[in-house]
């Protein structure tokens, strides 16, 4: 068993996660290889995708959802991811129980009114909601106004939310794609069985297969790591027991901490002193999200400042391959915010990165604060 040190962790990660250096694969092999990205709000991954591939464009990523060949739907943690249609068929059966845990949570139970009246239970809305779409593309707002209409005081809102989360519907490409940035209460959502042209469930194997394969993907993206973080990346559990199963294709290793971590048996690691470059990232970048540890890309005393609560993850950007300030985008300026002062070099670095990217989110100038 290897002893892997937080810098070794580190380099393993940006370099799978294509931050080392950036690729010339296709945007959809990337997304492939990242198995999905959070996508709260549709901007989000185009930067995401800008910061792993050379040349990439705005354009590259609309042609693959308007092509259904990527669809955004609820899938990992219940959230909004972006994936490879084929990808999403095979992997929305499996985490549908964490998405029916999620809509069997007490905010949609006290809010739907079950069992005060309504009589209405999880698969008679499921039923009822896909019967209202028949197959079509209907706007989430015109699919709660239908259900509220026939359930008078319960929230429709809250219901065509549980039946988004009990049922897996796919977000139209206006609503999905490039410039739609906070517009979510003008999406509309489509079966995914109609989308695609091709079953959903029918994908799911019924036995181990399919949770093995998930963590042959996560620890080609995100990988060494612990039983823990693939549970905290995908909301699955009891994932000891499938690990335990899969034997001698993974390499064991220890952490900083000594805990154990598993890898794919022929997975090579950088050099831990690989040099990183500057990378700006999205806010809810899986860099950040795809551990229970994430130490290995941030220190504890900043993730504050980068999840300060209400589900938010801010962008940030990385100097050495860790965490290092946040950056936003207002009325034309990016505002770079350091947590500590930058060395010269690195300042200039990151002035730089942020000047390629400014064309991309249509920015005009750069602004970097002091330090903290």
């Amino acid at each position: 068993m290897t002893a892997l040190s937080l810098r070794a962790l580190n380099r393993a990660l940006l370099d799978r996660q294509f931050l080392l250096v950036r690729t010339d694969r296709t945007p959809l092999d990337v997304i492939g290889r990242l198995v999905a990205l959070q996508a709260q709000e549709p901007n989000w991954p185009y930067v995401g995708l800008w910061s792993r591939i050379h040349d990439f464009t705005q354009a590259d990523l609309t042609a693959l959802v308007e092509d259904r060949k990527v669809v955004r739907s609820a899938l990992l943690r219940s959230t909004q991811h972006l994936t490879a249609a084929d990808d999403f068929r095979r992997l929305r059966p499996l985490v549908q129980p964490v998405l029916d845990r999620t809509a069997g949570s007490s905010y949609f139970t006290r809010n739907r009114a079950t069992g005060h009246g309504t009589g209405l239970d999880a698969a008679s809305l499921v039923t009822e909601g896909l019967a209202l779409l028949g197959g079509r593309t209907l706007p989430r707002r015109e699919l709660a106004r239908q259900l509220a209409a026939r359930h008078p005081g319960v929230d429709g809102r809250i219901l065509a939310g549980e039946v988004e989360l009990r049922t897996p519907l796919v977000h139209d490409p206006a609503t999905g794609a490039w410039g739609s940035w906070g517009n979510r209460s003008a999406i509309s959502v489509t079966p995914a069985e109609a989308w695609l042209g091709r079953p959903v469930a029918a994908a799911a194997t019924g036995d181990g297969d399919a949770a093995k394969e998930l963590i042959r993907r996560y620890l080609a993206a995100f990988g060494p790591a612990g039983v823990k973080d693939v549970q905290a990346w995908c909301g699955l559990t009891r994932l000891g027991e499938v690990v335990a199963e899969m034997g001698a294709e993974l390499r064991r290793h220890s952490g900083p901490g000594g805990g154990e971590l598993f890898d794919l048996a022929h997975a090579e690691l950088p050099d831990p002193e690989t040099p990183a470059p500057v990378r700006l990232l999205p806010a809810f970048d899986n860099v950040l999200l795809g551990h229970a540890d994430r130490s290995r890309i941030i220190d504890d005393e900043d993730r504050p400042r980068v999840m300060p609560g209400s589900a938010q993850v801010r962008p940030t950007f990385l100097v050495d391959g860790r965490v290092h300030g946040t950056w936003s985008l207002d009325a034309g300026t990016l505002r770079l915010a350091p947590f500590r002062p930058l060395r010269a070099t690195d300042r200039t670095a990151l002035e730089q990165e942020a000047h390629r990217l400014l064309p991309f989110v249509g920015g005009t100038t750069v602004a970097t604060a002091g330090g903290a």
